[in-house]
């Protein structure tokens, strides 16, 4: 029998965590890029933080869109003019436009976004309507039909 690793899902998706608790022994999938590294946690019972590496980028070069429920990170790095004294010897900090997407549950919007020291925040909150929130009822019992019934009266004084 053949298992089946789901945790590039997990990766990139955020509010459906029943639904990949009850799949995680269906399906495979392809691995997801690495580049940049992210975070996704969970802050409170209905709110999720995603936490994207983006050192080198400024808040111009970065661009977030919520459409339906796909949220896409967008980077491109601006072209800088090296000097002619100036030469890298070795390139280890990326600099390379990135692309990366996140699946969003039903009802899960984006509040809003932050950089700072070089990790992007994305603060997202799912609003359940009341309709469908879980609701308590109330249970009442039947009274036998030959119950006697209390009278209540006011003496005048």
């Amino acid at each position: 029998m053949r298992s089946f690793d789901l945790t590039p899902l997990y990766r990139n998706t955020v509010g459906f965590d029943r639904l990949f608790s009850l799949l995680d022994t269906v399906g495979g999938v392809d691995a997801a890029p690495t580049y940049p590294p992210y975070n996704i946690e969970r802050t409170g019972e209905n709110e999720y933080r995603i936490t994207v590496a983006v050192a080198g980028f400024t808040p111009a070069e970065l661009s977030i869109e919520a459409k339906e429920n796909t949220l896409t990170l967008r980077g491109e790095k601006a072209e800088t003019e090296t000097t002619e004294r100036s030469q890298t010897l070795y390139r280890g900090i990326a600099a390379r436009a990135f692309e990366r997407r996140f699946q969003l549950a039903d009802h899960v919007e984006v509040r809003g976004a932050r950089l700072e020291n070089g990790l992007l925040h994305v603060e997202l909150v799912r609003n359940i309507p009341e309709a469908k929130k879980p609701r308590t009822i109330a249970i009442t019992t039947a009274e036998p039909a030959n119950a006697p019934q209390a009278v209540e009266a006011k003496v005048a004084a």
